[in-house]
């Protein structure tokens, strides 16, 4: 390796000590990651980049991991170069996962970051958040670890020379060892079952707690005495038949050798095993390999983009009474004006009128059901809080479309959460997309007219008439967004450096971003004698403090469960009873296009 100036260095962690959990780091857990280089990070907090101090690059020793660490020149990189300096923090640890366990020993793991904490707790070392049973076999965890030794470091002030002994080998001259790290670790865990079986029937000494296997210096741990694999039958010992095996089919010290010598040649271990399977008489060779793994803990959720709707709860108002009134006076007629005097004549008395809506409330429901065997069975992840989590998702994700553009649904549709009419009592979510003009009022332009005049002047001619509380945010959709940031002017150059600097372009406080098949929800299309228009939201302009959603319960939203002792169900119910309406007039200016086909 290459010289490296360092700022400090000391054990990330050490080998042989045990951990408060009864697990015990052994010493060639983290060998692979000799020479690595991983971010140094302030008390293993990975909420931002700002948290990244440095960095650290490991060294394998056979007491542990030693880290050579550097600070970058961040204000919080020389803000903890000062501290460890000074000497107010003195302590290391390391954050890894993909951990191989048997028993109690922790065989292997990567190592994804080292930090500087403020202590190192107790003597020796624990591991915090691994959640693993222990046991006599191998098992990987995907779950996190953050392993303490409570061990000081160094402060450096040199330049330091690592040895060389970590040079990678010629690619075109690759070892047995250099195939075999190939494999992942439940093929390793196999292979060292394989080579055990074959030492002990060539006749090594089954009591002896270790052995191993060397090839080209490489040492592979096989067997400590211990059953680490439990199997329902030995593929090494019959036939297809179920026959004996014969004593020329028995798989030598010899034969390992040779499957891993064609697996060098093919690059494949697996596909060299297969070869030799009739060879060796191995019956159902594909119960020797491992099984397919899910990628996570439980499954990912196919669903649109969800990050508007906290905006959009977030930003609205919330009020503890259900059934909504507002009332609105119109004072812009020419009789509610002021009136000059002319002596000796009568006054006359202003006049103008009131009209009034009142808004209540729909229920809106999420509903599922599971059944209890398979609620015991699924033990990979809590399949209850999986279910519950989708419920609330989508359950909030409706309340905010229905009321920025309504739930799309027809209107003799059963499940659909109404929107009453814009200038009428009824009960629902009132959309804004579809509200009286009194309360949000139309901007509209024909499609062929689209680039006469460019979107970010139409939004900013919008805002002429609006009168709604403080600044208001644009809710468009991301295609829309995306072809306003990247527009250019006549030299090539960007119009708009970032969504902040469009916003203020448009006069908008900032721009939130909502699925185009959310804002389709709102279109609809107009017949005038045989012409038809579509007509197009293309955003929203509001501020939705101006929007009150109702309730009697303050909006909250309560789940229910339930048993059924019949069919062996447990059912559950999520559900908000509620109303919505905008409160301002002129509190909202809805953008269309309008094409006719």
């Amino acid at each position: 390796m290459s010289k490296k100036t360092f700022d400090f260095s000391g054990y990330a962690t050490r080998v042989d000590l045990k951990c408060s959990d009864g697990a015990i780091i052994r010493e060639d857990a983290f060998k692979h990651q000799n020479g690595e280089t991983v971010p140094l990070v302030w008390q293993h907090l990975h909420n931002g980049p700002e948290n990244i101090l440095g960095h650290a690059m490991l060294e394998h020793r056979k007491d542990g991991v030693y880290a050579y660490a550097s600070f970058n020149d961040s204000e919080q990189g020389r803000n903890a170069k000062e501290l460890v300096r000074h000497g107010d923090v003195k302590a290391l640890s390391i954050y890894a996962n993909k951990l191989v366990r048997r028993g109690v020993d922790v065989l292997h793991g990567a190592i994804r970051e080292v930090s500087l904490v403020l202590s190192g707790a107790n003597p020796g070392a624990y591991i915090d958040n691994v959640v693993i049973a222990h046991g006599d076999s191998y098992e990987t965890s995907e779950d996190e670890a953050i392993i303490y030794t409570g061990l000081s470091f160094e402060i450096q002030a040199e330049t330091i020379e690592h040895a060389d002994d970590s040079k990678e080998p010629d690619m075109a001259e690759k070892t047995v060892g250099d195939i075999f790290e190939t494999l992942t670790e439940e093929q390793k865990n196999v292979v060292y079952y394989m080579i055990g079986e074959a030492l002990s029937e060539a006749g090594a000494d089954d009591e002896a707690e270790h052995s191993a296997f060397y090839e080209n210096d490489d040492y592979i741990s096989h067997n400590d005495g211990e059953e680490t694999i439990t199997m329902t039958r030995n593929v090494f010992e019959s036939l297809a038949h179920g026959t004996p095996m014969d004593e020329g089919l028995t798989l030598s010290h010899s034969d390992i050798k040779s499957i891993f010598a064609d697996g060098e040649r093919k690059n494949s271990l697996k596909e060299a095993v297969i070869a030799h399977a009739t060879t060796y008489g191995i019956e159902n060779i594909d119960m020797l390999f491992p099984d397919a793994k899910t990628v996570g803990n439980r499954p990912e959720f196919i669903k649109r983009r969800t990050e508007w709707v906290a905006s959009v709860l977030n930003d609205t108002h919330h009020s503890p009474f259900s059934r909504i009134k507002t009332i609105l006076a119109d004072i812009t007629e020419d009789d509610a004006r002021a009136k000059g005097y002319i002596k000796a004549s009568m006054k006359k008395e202003e006049w103008f009128t009131l009209a009034k809506r009142v808004t209540t409330p729909q229920t809106v429901y999420k509903k599922q059901k599971l059944d209890r065997n398979d609620i015991l069975d699924i033990t990979d992840f809590d399949v209850v809080i999986w279910v519950k989590e989708e419920m609330r998702l989508m359950l909030d994700e409706e309340i905010a479309a229905a009321a920025l553009v309504g739930d799309g649904r027809s209107a003799g549709d059963p499940d659909k959460i109404k929107s009453p009419s814009p200038n009428a009592d009824g009960e629902g979510i009132r959309a804004i997309a579809l509200d009286a003009s009194y309360y949000a009022y139309k901007v509209e332009w024909a499609a062929a007219d689209a680039d006469d005049i460019p979107f970010v002047d139409r939004v900013m001619t919008s805002l002429v008439d609006y009168t709604g509380s403080g600044s208001p945010k644009l809710y468009t959709s991301p295609q829309i967004l995306a072809g306003l940031l990247v527009e250019r002017d006549t030299l090539g150059r960007r119009m708009y450096s970032s969504r902040a600097e469009l916003a203020t372009a448009m006069g908008v406080s900032a721009i939130v971003d909502i699925p185009a098949s959310i804002l389709a929800r709102a279109n609809f299309q107009t017949t005038e004698g045989a012409v038809t228009t579509t007509h197009s939201l293309k955003g929203i302009v509001a501020n939705l403090r101006d929007y009150t959603f109702g309730s009697d319960a303050g909006g909250k939203t309560t789940l229910f469960d339930d048993f059924d002792i019949d069919f062996n169900q447990q059912k559950y119910l999520l559900e908000a009873r509620l109303s919505g309406t905008l409160t301002k007039p002129f509190s909202a200016a809805t953008l269309w296009e309008n094409s006719v086909n």
